[in-house]
């Protein structure tokens, strides 16, 4: 299983942009269309509303390839959300099991 940890943040006053085209982004990946995601959380910081934190599992790697390939991605992501941050750092991460 491969974890996808995201920080974003996001130019000023485009926060709430950023939070509407994200919660499409949840509903789509947590959905069947994405078979290979099994889970796209975003959250969003109480202390600071321009910080968002995204946690995603993927079955494996090429899952994750699959999800960056899909239009979703390719426009809501990096087409839409992307333009509107000042920072994105991901970070990728196994799930250690007993």
């Amino acid at each position: 299983m491969i974890v996808l940890v995201a920080n974003y943040y996001t130019q000023e006053g485009k926060d709430d942009e950023v939070a509407e085209v994200l919660k499409k982004m949840v509903a789509y990946c947590n959905s069947d269309q994405e078979p290979g995601c099994l889970v796209y959380i975003v959250n969003r910081s109480i202390e600071d509303p321009r910080r968002f934190l995204l946690y995603e599992q993927y079955t494996d790697e090429e899952a994750v390839n699959a999800h960056r390939a899909t239009d979703m991605f390719q426009e809501h992501v990096l087409g839409t959300v992307v333009p509107m941050l000042e920072t994105r750092e991901p970070h990728f991460y196994e799930v250690v099991e007993p």
